[in-house]
């Protein structure tokens, strides 16, 4: 089945919704049902299935990252190594390992089987800006 390459240009940690060109990567393919898979290829950022109506939900998400995992440079961090990237690095690799670079969505009648309420976002845990990369693969 195809592959799509899909690219996201982010500007600092947050939450970044690729739910439309997921569905119109599906709909173009019109496979009847199948899975859908989104695979990001970084160390840094992850996937992540969450609500995508209220914006305070993406805020509170990026908030209790930061206070579980804060940079490198706040006093109850200084005993990492992996350092030498900038004081967000280590951090965002320790939350993309808390979280996932994987997610499977189910595909019925041509349409991904997410709830009422659901967002594919690419959750980006460094402060600088990055082109992050994502295949999606439709398999039956």
């Amino acid at each position: 089945m195809p592959l799509h390459r899909l690219h996201i240009q982010t500007t600092g940690p947050g939450l970044y919704e690729f739910t439309r060109e997921a569905k119109n990567f599906v709909h173009e393919l019109n496979p009847g049902a199948g899975l859908l898979t989104a695979y990001v290829r970084h160390t840094s950022c992850s996937l992540t299935i969450q609500e995508n109506a209220d914006p305070d939900v993406k805020r509170d998400l990026n908030e209790f990252f930061a206070r579980l995992v804060p940079d490198a440079d706040h006093p109850s961090m200084d005993w990492l190594w992996h350092t030498t990237e900038g004081p967000d690095d280590m951090p965002a690799h320790i939350k993309a390992a808390l979280t996932q670079t994987s997610i499977g969505i189910p595909v019925e009648d041509g349409k991904l089987l997410l709830g009422t309420w659901q967002g594919l976002y690419l959750f980006e845990h460094r402060q600088r800006p990055h082109r992050r990369e994502i295949v999606l693969h439709l398999g039956s």
